[in-house]
Order: C-alpha cells, then structure tokens, then sequence
C-alpha cells in the first residue's frame, strides 16, 4: 500500500515537472518572437532594412511640402519634383551629382559639343533614365521645355532674368539669387541649394565630403613640388593663362604656386616669359583631336623648347573643357587629373 502511494507522488512529480517545462518552452519562444518583432521595428526607425526608409532619410516625399529661399522669397514646393529642368545654362554639371529619373537642362554649347557622352560623365549620365536638351549656346528653347513638361524649373535671377514670366507659366520656378552668390565658383553652396529643391540634402553633403576628401589627400601628396604651375585654356585660335582665383581648388586647395603674373590671354612670348615649372595644357579639342589648337604650331618652336617645363618633361595635357568648368563633376574631374599627374614626377 505505502508503495503504491510512493508511485502515485512520483507520478504526479513528473506530470508538474513536464507541464512547467512545456510552459518555459512556450514563454520562450514568445519572448524570442517579441524580440524579433523589437528589432525589425528598430530596423526599420533607423532607415537600415529598406529603401523607402534610406529615402526618407534623404527627403523622401514625406519630407513635402517643403519650403525653400529664392530669390524671390519664400517657395513653398507642394511634392518632391520627379521631372526637373534646368534653365539656367551653367548649372547642369551641378545637377547631375543627384539621384534622378529624368532632367532636362540647357547646354552651354551645343549637344554635340556637350560632354554628356564623355567616360568621365558617363556614371553622371547613366544614372537618369532620361536627359533632355531644352537649349543650346546658354539659350533655352521654350518650346522644347513647354514639350518636356516639368514639375519644377530652376532658373537664375541674372542668368534668366528676360525669361523668368514665361517660364512660370510652363512650371513652378526656382529662381537662385545670383545677386547675392556667384554660381559660378560657389559650386558647394549651389549644390545643397539643390539638395533642398529635390529633397536630396545627403546627396549634396556626401559629394562634398568626398570631394574635400579627395582634395585633402592631393595636397597631402603633392608636398613636394616646388616652383610655380601654370594652367593654360588652350583653344583653337588663342591662349589664356587661368586665374589663382578662378580655379582656386587647384592653388589653394591641393597646396600649388601659381605665377606672379593675372590671368589673360597668352601668346608663345608671353609663355616664355612667365616660363613655369610646371604646365598643364587645358585643350578644348580632346573630345575631337581633328580640330587644331594654337599650340599645335607653338610647340614645333625652338621658343616652346626652351620652357623650363618643355625640358624637365613638366607638361600635361588635360580636357580643358571639363577641368576649367564651374560645377563639381568638373572640379572632380581636374584634382584627379592634377593630382595623378604631379605624383608620376
């Protein structure tokens, strides 16, 4: 009898002990799930599971309505702008450092002569589904923008000043105040101006960083050239010698000496008077080497041999059309250009 019993406690032991473990097994897995569901939500707060939430974190359209200064005053942009123009002729370089489907922009020059198909521009290009020419030689052809249909167009108060009327009448217009920044060398600004209109601030900050970056390691590694560099716009018929101040990112920013002399045009007697030690020749012809350049004849010279630069083999050819340009891709594009030329010393 007494042994029965003792089977009956042992019995309902092992029935307790089995229901408390099935009962951990359950809080358990409730916990791990709750853990799991904690995580993805953090996740997903911090931007770092999906793309909508990277957009977000660089405007997405939740980010819209938004406000921006303009030259006019306040503009208040009502949805991110999908389809933007760009009126203003010397800010294309600018734009398309952005993440955009499709732009349109007006050219300097003419499409052909653009450098849109250039290798360098090609990762600038062959991210935008389409580009679209709305103008030619710094002039916007109004019907062709009309055609394009924007949902934005950024234009500027000097540069599109006889247009700015019709050009609201095709979209809603942010015009940049050229008055009060010089669009032309103050590419920085420029572009995280652009990074509000489109909703892409991280986009504008990023190229920046990188940009400095790069420039900080140029300087770090140019240390040891000594004596002046000259940088020379070389065109078909004439020669102008740049400016300290014009191409400030490569005297001040990758550490170089400039000549004692102001920029302007330059002749074969005026180069071997200025006879610097280093020379970076700006061809405006890479992109169609049939055309001629005036120093085609100068360089047969026994003036041109005689440079300093000539002899020490100090002479660079670089695409002057896009290192002597105004915006980012063209900066980019001469540090690189500079700094691998100086360091093969």
């Amino acid at each position: 009898m007494h042994r029965t019993r003792y089977k009956g406690w042992v019995m309902l032991i092992a029935v307790l002990s089995l229901v408390l473990l099935l009962a951990a097994c359950a809080s358990g897995e409730k916990k791990s799930e709750q853990t799991t569901s904690q995580t993805e939500q953090s996740a997903t707060s911090t931007g770092e599971s999906s793309g909508s939430s990277s957009e977000s974190a660089d405007g997405s359209s939740d980010n819209y309505p938004r406000t921006v200064q303009t030259a006019r005053g306040d503009m208040e942009i009502k949805q991110q702008p999908q389809k933007i123009a760009l009126a203003h002729w010397g800010l294309s370089d600018d734009l398309l450092v952005f993440d955009l489907d499709s732009v349109a922009i007006t050219l300097p020059f003419t499409e052909d002569q653009s450098l849109l198909k250039s290798d360098f521009y090609k990762p600038y290009v062959e991210n935008k589904n389409t580009i679209d020419i709305v103008g030619e030689n710094t002039q916007v052809n109004l019907e062709a923008l009309l055609a394009y249909e924007p949902d934005l167009i950024i234009a500027g108060n000097e540069t599109n000043k006889d247009i700015l009327e019709q050009l609201d009448q095709i979209a809603p217009t942010v015009v940049l105040d050229e008055t009060k920044q010089d669009v032309f060398k103050e590419w920085r600004k420029v572009i995280t101006d652009l990074g509000q209109i489109l909703g892409q601030e991280e986009t504008a900050v990023q190229y920046i960083n990188d940009f400095d970056q790069k420039l900080a390691d140029g300087k770090s590694g140019l240390q040891s050239i000594e004596g002046t560099v000259a940088f020379m716009q070389v065109r078909e018929k004439q020669a102008y010698l740049q400016g300290a101040d014009y191409i400030s990112e490569y005297y001040e920013g990758l550490g170089l000496t400039p000549p004692s002399t102001e920029a302007g045009e330059l002749t074969l007697e005026g180069i071997a008077k200025l006879d610097p030690d280093y020379l970076f020749l700006g061809y405006f012809n890479m992109e169609d080497p049939s055309l001629s350049a005036v120093t085609d004849e100068w360089e047969k010279s026994a003036v041109w041999k005689g440079l300093k630069a000539v002899k020490n083999g100090h002479v660079y050819k670089i695409n002057g059309q896009v290192a002597f340009g105004f915006g980012p891709v063209s900066k980019s594009y001469g540090v690189e250009q500079i700094t691998n030329s100086l360091k093969a010393q």
